[in-house]
Order: C-alpha cells, then structure tokens, then sequence
C-alpha cells in the first residue's frame, strides 16, 4: 500500500464515520470515534463526537500507527 492509495482510500470516505485506534508510546492505545471532515496533503481532521477536532497523519496508517474503521464497510 502506498501514501497515495491512503489518500485516496481516505478522501472517499469523507464525511462517514470512522472509528480510528492509535497505537501511543508506553503501550497505551487510544480510540476516537467521529467523522473525516478535512482532507489536506498530509494529514486529514477527524471530528469526534464530543466537537473537538483530531488530526492523524497518512504515514501512521501506513506504518500501522494508526488502524481505521469505516461503519459503512
């Protein structure tokens, strides 16, 4: 897989839901859950429910950082 194909694969779920899980340092793995509302050329928005934003970038998909699930797959 490659950066590009991510993006692509990200851009086309824009405004879905998406349940995103991060791998973080000390073994301590986090959950949000919300919508893609922004696509930019290195990192996309994530909008959790409770209204506050996340960004994530492309290569921590691609280096298994970060997993994302769509509700509508």
């Amino acid at each position: 897989m490659t950066i590009a194909k991510i993006k692509d694969d990200i851009n086309s779920q824009k405004g879905n839901v998406v349940r995103v899980i991060c791998n973080g340092s000390r073994n301590r793995v986090e959950e949000y859950k919300g919508k893609i509302t922004e696509i930019y050329n290195s990192i996309f928005i994530v909008k959790l429910d409770d209204t506050k934003n996340k960004s994530f970038c492309y290569s921590d998909v691609l280096t298994n950082n970060i997993q994302l699930y769509f509700d509508n797959m």
